[in-house]
């Protein structure tokens, strides 16, 4: 019989004890998660936790069981005590939960501020809505190949967890902190630049974009976030019920932009953009389509998130991949109907020199008070979507804090308002850090496409690996071959040209993300220190000693043997004779 360790608790399984073996249980020290005696695949079972279960679907135990070793990304605050984490026993999200979540998370700021870097990077009318065409099919192809791994590994955490059951605890962590320190606190960024730009352009109505003064923009940013850090921690319910208003705001917004430009178009008064050839005087660079792409994308991210909440789906080996599909055919139809209706009304060189696009179709069409309409409505979606994202974000940091990643202080919820401030205050100078230093709007766009592509990439590549690996996986929804394969042939290029187009956010990106090892092997509580580098140890003891913890690598692991005799053993194992 394989051992079997149990990290946590020093009695075996209800299952073991009930079965009539003996079993001889020695007490050893903890050892690293992914040693090559207790990797993610040395632990098969036939009988136990899983069969109890009733579920007929064939695992590799430890393919589930690595959650102990990660950051829990997806796992949020219910109640004030407790934390939810892993699994969630109940199932209540249907299909059309899952396909509103995408659409609601898809349709955001991106519609209304990426549509002018794709034209200014293109520089042809027809080669940039072939980019949002192609965006939208690049985002299809990563949501189908999620689609297949959400359905044969249903658990909540989305690319966190298929990371794990890939690669490894390691590689997981990094995507965790790299989204913690850098993603989210990135995207934060770039919502409230957007809203700073909105209402800067009423105020300075009579300058051109590119002639607000940059302080201005960062000021109203920096406010933005504040107000939205006030928000959050004042009240634990205020933040989910605005996001109620802010959706349909930004949703109408949307729609508003649609059905004018089509009116426009039927009533033969299109603008010059489609006067002239659609192709005519189009870029020939691949580092200029690359950042054209960078806003695309950036503007069709959220299509990955019904996998992070895969877990608490009734079926989601159906669920997920009809969410995905459905949802990606709607948000692309709607996003290219808008660039359409953009361009209806404006001409490329208006649309190309604006990050507030809206504003300007709002002002061409009715003048300064439609101008105002348009600002206004963008303006609150995005508010809207900082105060949704703002309000995961910290709770998230609450959650590392208490898992041991973060300090203590973190996890904290404040005794009055319970609502996890010290988590909140930490996510708002990290966005603000990002305004103040981040370079603006455009580079920030490309430092965050950059980074979760990168992880996709890696995610979609581990969906090719296991097809290999294990091939015996239950796969309830299966994607064609091609389909991942296309996908990481056109991320590796993404990955590539930023060298070119984009150094210092590639550079900046790869130093997040390295700073992350040594954040891993100090923090995980589950890491035996004598897998440590020396200097990584020490270091790793003295935090454990200021946190009051013992230090890695201490305390008891039970070991089942076959047998029926018990040794307790510390810092050394042995093993008694049957």
């Amino acid at each position: 019989m394989p051992e079997l360790f149990y990290a946590n608790d020093l009695s075996p399984p209800a299952s073991l004890k009930s079965s009539g073996e003996h079993h001889r249980l020695t007490l050893v020290p903890a050892r690293a998660s992914n040693d090559s005696s207790d990797s993610l695949r040395n632990l098969e079972l036939s009988e136990g936790p899983m069969s109890e279960r009733g579920r007929s679907r064939s695992y590799s135990m430890t393919g589930f069981d690595f959650q102990r070793d990660l950051l829990p990304l997806s796992s949020s605050l219910s109640e004030p005590d407790t934390t939810s984490f892993g699994e969630s026993g109940e199932k209540n999200i249907t299909l059309l939960h899952g396909i509103g979540l995408i659409i609601g998370l898809q349709i955001g700021s991106g519609i209304f501020s990426s549509p002018g870097v794709v034209v200014a990077n293109t520089q042809s009318v027809g080669a940039s809505l072939v980019v949002w065409l192609v965006s939208g099919l690049l985002g299809w192809t990563g949501a189908s190949s999620f689609a297949e791994l959400g359905s044969s590994i249903p658990l909540n955490g989305g690319a966190q967890a298929y990371l794990a059951y890939a690669y490894g605890p390691l590689v997981s962590y990094l995507f965790a902190w790299t989204a913690i320190s850098a993603l989210k606190p990135g995207g934060n960024a770039v919502i409230s630049l957007i809203f700073a730009e909105y209402l800067n352009r009423l105020v300075w109505h009579e300058v051109a974009p590119d002639d607000i003064p940059k302080w201005a923009i960062k000021l109203t940013a920096v406010a933005a976030v504040s107000s939205v850090t006030m928000i959050c921690a004042a009240t634990r319910n205020l933040g989910t019920r605005a996001s109620v208003v802010f959706t349909t705001v930004k949703i109408a917004a949307l729609i508003f932009v649609i059905v004018l430009g089509m009116i426009q178009l039927v009533r033969g008064k299109a603008s010059e953009s489609f006067s002239r050839p659609l192709f005519k005087d189009s870029s020939h660079s691949p580092s200029a389509y690359s950042l054209a792409l960078y806003s695309g994308l950036w503007a069709f991210d959220g299509w990955d998130q019904a996998n992070y909440v895969g877990g608490e789906m009734k079926n989601p080996g159906k669920d997920i991949p009809r969410a995905i599909h459905s949802s990606m055919a709607v948000v692309m139809t709607l996003f290219l109907l808008a660039n359409v209706s953009y361009f209806v009304v404006l001409d490329k060189v208006t649309v190309g020199m604006s990050n507030t696009v809206a504003l300007d179709f709002g002002r061409a069409l009715f003048g300064p008070a439609g101008g105002v309409v348009f600002a206004v409505m963008v303006a609150i979606s995005c508010f809207g979507a900082l105060n949704g994202s703002t309000f995961t974000s910290a709770r998230l940091i609450c959650v590392a804090g208490r898992e041991g990643y973060l300090p203590a202080m973190f996890g904290r919820l404040n005794k009055s308002r319970q609502t996890p401030v010290n988590a909140i205050l930490l996510q708002a100078v990290i966005t603000i850090v990002f305004i103040v230093f981040g370079g603006g709007f455009r580079s920030l766009i490309n430092f965050s496409v950059v980074a979760s592509w990168s992880f996709f990439f890696l995610t979609v590549l581990g969906l090719v690996i296991l097809r290999v690996k294990e091939p015996m996986l239950e796969r309830p929804y299966k994607t064609w071959i091609v389909t991942p394969l296309v996908f990481c042939a056109v991320a590796l290029f993404l990955l590539c040209m930023p060298i070119i187009a984009a150094p210092l956010e590639a550079m900046a990106v790869l130093g997040f993300v390295l700073a992350g090892i040594p954040v891993y092997y100090l923090t995980n509580p589950n890491r035996d220190q004598t897998s440590l580098p020396a200097f990584l140890g020490f270091f790793s003891t003295c935090i454990a000693r200021i946190r009051g913890q013992p230090s890695a690598g201490t305390g008891w692991v039970a070991v089942a043997t076959e047998g029926d005799e018990v040794e307790m053993l510390d810092n050394r194992t042995s093993r008694l004779n049957s």
